[in-house]
């Protein structure tokens, strides 16, 4: 059954016990940061937390708890994509690739089930009043003070709202984009709005200023958790992220049309941010802020949002995260990206048999990968393939080994990788983009790339030496020993 609010997933996560309720007063302003930063880096991601009493900037209380951390467990993240283990739903996105029309009649009709499989789930437009409209704040009502919206950390430009939805539409094809892009509160009625030039969000503000006209938009927080992670997924520029978000859930995220445009947004979200961007406007300061690097990101010129209406549903709860030094939550939604999205980069590069981004690199700096090697030089092929899609031409470090490696596993990838590997002979450099959040590159968003080619070496590129085996103890001798492990009087230890 899928989770369709932000409160059912707060009640799942409470009865598998992994929610911690705070009543204590917590100040919105650095206090929900410190104790949440604590937490996340606790064994497997800690709890999530619900403070229940939150003070605002201006010392009074909220009328709104806040939820952190709710996706900041591997449980949680397949909990909330409704999964026993993430690889399931790769598994399904690899069924539906393989969709070449079988020879005769039973073969056709065993096809079907996967093409129902790619059409079923079409977001739904609800009708009557919402649930995310059953308070409504227009004209001097809007007062974005009276949400709790963090200072997270002490040299932040101001309040952030992290944990978004943003809603915009390609005002010539009309196709929707959801991006999850922080957005900075200037005021009571202003915010200003982060995405990197290379998103689609941006892309969509750009055509509106040529057009001459105002960007409408809808900042959503707090939702289904299958819409909430497919905000941050790296979907192409054509799919709509709540058709994704329908496939997760295998049912249809079910939207309402905003109040003061003409965006939709999801019916049951908690709150929504409805606004309007006038690509006229000179763009104005947003930041700094802590960002995910665990460095501060230096303040830049934005467009601001000018807030026509704030929309919530009775009781709202708001949701929110942090980024800072790792690991914190967005290692696990990038964790689940990392497992979803393999079926796809083994559509274009199919010797790819893993790969992995550890919470240590931050995502864009450091990506190891295995493969299927064939040929001499096979490594440097999948290196520059993977620097040529999408956001993985950010990548600063690619470490490439052979298939056994288990590369989720940094110890022994880097075991194997700086075992593997001759400085000189096998390090490649190459000049691309790199993440606007990367304070050492030599220009902004310009800069170098390392390939670290950690596979057995062919005679062909140059390698003339036996290689070694390695070390590993016998089949019988570990069954042998598992027998007598209880009796030793030692503590249980995993596998090898």
């Amino acid at each position: 059954m899928a989770l369709d609010t932000l409160s059912e997933f707060i009640d799942a996560i409470d009865r598998i016990g992994e929610l911690h309720r705070i009543t204590q007063p917590v100040k919105v302003h650095l206090e929900i940061t410190e104790i949440a930063d604590r937490v996340s880096k606790m064994p497997g991601g800690g709890k999530a937390l619900l403070f229940e009493h939150v003070i605002l900037r201006d010392g009074s209380r909220s009328q709104y708890p806040v939820a952190i951390n709710l996706f900041g467990s591997m449980r949680r993240m397949s909990l909330a994509l409704g999964v026993e283990k993430l690889d399931e739903i790769g598994a399904r996105i690899t069924a539906l690739m393989d969709l070449k029309v079988p020879d005769g009649l039973m073969g056709k009709l065993s096809l079907l089930p996967r093409l129902l499989e790619v059409s079923k789930f079409p977001p739904r437009v609800k009708g009557g009043t919402p649930s995310c409209q059953e308070i409504v704040w227009q004209g001097d009502e809007i007062d974005l003070d009276k949400i709790p919206v963090l200072h997270c950390w002490p040299e932040d430009g101001g309040p952030y709202v992290t944990m978004t939805a943003v809603v915009s539409k390609d005002p010539v094809r009309g196709i929707r984009n959801v991006g999850m892009y922080r957005v900075q509160q200037l005021g009571k009625k202003t915010v200003a709005m982060h995405w990197q030039r290379h998103k689609t969000g941006a892309e969509h503000m750009r055509q509106m200023a040529e057009r001459g006209e105002k960007m409408p938009v809808c900042i959503v927080v707090g939702s289904d958790p299958a819409s909430m992670f497919s905000a941050s997924a790296p979907l192409p520029p054509n799919i709509d992220e709540f058709l994704f978000a329908g496939f997760l859930r295998k049912d249809p995220v079910r939207l309402a049309k905003a109040v003061t445009n003409d965006l939709e947004v999801p019916a049951d979200a908690e709150f929504v941010i409805e606004g309007y961007i006038d690509p006229a406007e000179e763009l104005i300061v947003e930041g700094p802020f802590g960002d995910h690097t665990g460095f501060y990101s230096e303040a830049d010129l934005y467009p601001k949002v000018h807030v026509t209406a704030v929309t919530m549903r009775r009781n709202a709860v708001y949701s929110t995260t942090i980024v800072g030094r790792p690991p914190m939550e967005d290692f696990y939604l990038g964790h689940a990206t990392e497992r979803i999205f393999l079926p796809l980069l083994k559509l274009t590069t199919p010797e790819i048999v893993d790969y992995h981004m550890p919470a240590e690199g931050g995502f864009h700096n450091l990506v190891f990968v295995s493969i299927d090697k064939k040929y001499p030089g096979h490594a440097d092929k999948v290196m520059h393939a993977l620097w040529g899609q999408g956001l993985m031409s950010l990548a600063k470090v690619l470490v490439v080994v052979d298939k056994e490696i288990n590369v989720r596993n940094p110890v022994e990838a880097w075991w194997v990788a700086l075992n593997n590997m001759d400085p000189q002979r096998d390090v490649r450099f190459t000049m691309g983009p790199v993440d606007v959040l990367d304070h050492a590159s030599r220009a902004f968003t310009y800069g170098s790339k390392m390939g670290i080619d950690a596979t057995r070496k062919w005679p062909e590129e140059g390698f003339t030496r036996a290689w070694p085996k390695v070390i590993e103890m016998d089949a019988a001798t570990k069954r042998a020993v598992d027998a007598k492990w209880a009796s030793l009087g030692l503590p249980p230890v995993s596998p090898t």
